[in-house]
């Protein structure tokens, strides 16, 4: 297993903004792909955002298109989602992923797990 700690959640008022973080330790991600997903309570987690390690394919959920914008950090092994323009709908738990595979938005696909962190958005 490589742990992946995802981090920055909290409490925003509506059409706030934060910034998530999801570092890889024990092992380099230079290959694959990095997505983050959300699960609201009672539901099956979603998809939110796609990135490869490499840059050339990014991949958004349409509800969080425009608003959100994924990137990343080679030197310190970390991915970022940037959540703007925020929605008391965006409330969830929020998990980063990680897939040695390619271009891929199905949690089947993912094989390492963040621990999630809660983000909570105000009316």
């Amino acid at each position: 297993q490589v742990p992946l700690v995802d981090a920055g959640g909290g409490l925003v008022q509506a059409g706030g903004s934060l910034r998530l973080s999801c570092a890889a330790s024990g092992r380099t991600f230079n290959t694959g792909t990095m997505g983050w997903f959300r699960q609201f309570p009672g539901k099956d987690r979603e998809f939110v955002a796609a990135r490869t390690w490499s840059g050339d394919w990014t991949y958004y959920a349409a509800s969080v298109k425009g608003r959100f914008g994924i990137s990343k950090d080679n030197a310190k092994n970390t991915m970022y989602l940037q959540m703007n323009s925020l929605k008391p709908e965006d409330t969830a738990v929020y998990y980063c992923a990680a897939s040695v595979r390619q271009q891929v938005s199905r949690d089947d696909e993912y094989t390492y797990w963040g621990q999630g962190t809660q983000v909570t958005v105000s009316s």
